[in-house]
């Protein structure tokens, strides 16, 4: 090999090299595509989808198997979750109908969308009769999915609520909840042997919102020291008590995605336009790392969500977690998605 060939041979190896470095340090940030609104653009669908792709954005969750919009997809190489709503979750329990569910929302469409969690249900709560059928409905799309040679590719799992955990400070305290564990344990024994994570919606604004003791720094990510807990954000502090109540399961191995994260720009105390794009552009950088209980990261993240949502009921902060206006598709803050 003479000297020139031998130079490009170099380069050639240091750009791989480098490419790879990125990609194994970016963070992975998604985007939640809800369309609970009057003026959701999302007719048709593609345009969400080529708004995601303008913006760098490659990975999305969506809320149910909306047809229009996992056509448009097709192609997009948007690794996709997806929800199967809570109304359904009775009838995924008979095997029939789970297998008839994922041959026309997932064996239809893959390999061309790619999905790569199926959600059974979002933010269940032990007490609602609709528990009762979260794991069985889990084992019969997870059988569909096995018969469907599928399993390396698709995971199963569900996304839950922080307030399952009790003691959730200091992290190293966390546990699952009295009320949450008799549910909790078994879905968790079925993460564990099948290697899929556990999806939570962390939400800091929440916790800070409900208690007056958590500074707005340490939501935000811009404190400066840290606790007595060694924590300077309640982002990593929420995340490691899930951990750690995992680990009192035995689900030492079992990582967490976080499905959902986000600050409202308008509702409530500290729910303004400044500092909900503090909250996003700070979290996309941070999650580039890791935790003090997993500090091996990035740490795979969900932003909620892609616009401003004016029929989701709740709080009135409910309506104001978009990142785009929805009328003209136009960003609400300057955020870097890649």
């Amino acid at each position: 090999m003479d000297s020139n060939n031998a130079m490009i041979a170099i380069l050639l190896l240091l750009g791989i090299f480098s490419f790879t470095q990125l990609q194994l340090t970016g963070a992975e940030v998604g985007v939640c595509y809800g369309r609970n609104g009057d003026n959701i653009p999302n007719n048709p669908p593609q345009q969400v989808i080529d708004l995601y792709k303008s913006n760098g954005i490659t990975r999305m969750r969506i809320y149910d198997p909306d047809q229009p919009t996992l056509q448009a997809l097709k192609g997009s190489n948007i690794e996709l979750i997806l929800d199967v709503p809570k109304d359904q979750l009775q009838s995924l329990t008979d095997t029939i109908i789970a297998a008839n569910w994922v041959n026309t929302n997932i064996k239809a469409y893959s390999p061309d969308v790619k999905f790569k969690y199926i959600t059974i249900g979002n933010e269940v709560e032990p007490n609602d009769g609709n528990s009762n059928y979260v794991l069985q409905a889990m084992q019969n799309i997870q059988d569909a999915i096995n018969s469907g040679n599928l399993q390396s590719q698709i995971k199963v799992s569900t996304a839950i609520k922080t307030d399952l955990i009790a003691n959730p400070y200091p992290p190293n305290q966390g546990v699952f909840s009295d009320a949450a564990i008799n549910y909790i344990r078994p879905i968790i024994k079925f993460l564990v042997s099948n290697g899929s994570p556990l999806l939570a919606n962390v939400y800091p604004y929440f916790a800070y919102k409900d208690d007056t003791k958590i500074g707005l720094d340490y939501a935000l990510f811009t404190k400066q020291d840290k606790n007595d807990a060694g924590y300077n954000n309640l982002f990593d502090a929420m995340l490691d008590a899930i951990y750690t109540a995992l680990e009192k399961e035995g689900a030492n191995n079992v990582n967490v995605v976080v499905s959902e994260s986000g600050w409202p720009s308008a509702g409530d105390v500290g729910a303004t336009v400044e500092n909900a794009g503090n909250y996003y552009k700070n979290l996309i950088s941070h999650v580039k790392g890791g935790t003090i209980k997993r500090p091996n990261g990035p740490i795979e993240t969900y932003l909620f969500a892609m616009f401003d949502e004016d029929k989701k009921p709740g709080d009135e902060t409910e309506k104001h977690f978009g990142l785009f206006n929805p009328t003209d598709k136009s960003p609400k803050y300057q955020l870097s998605f890649n």
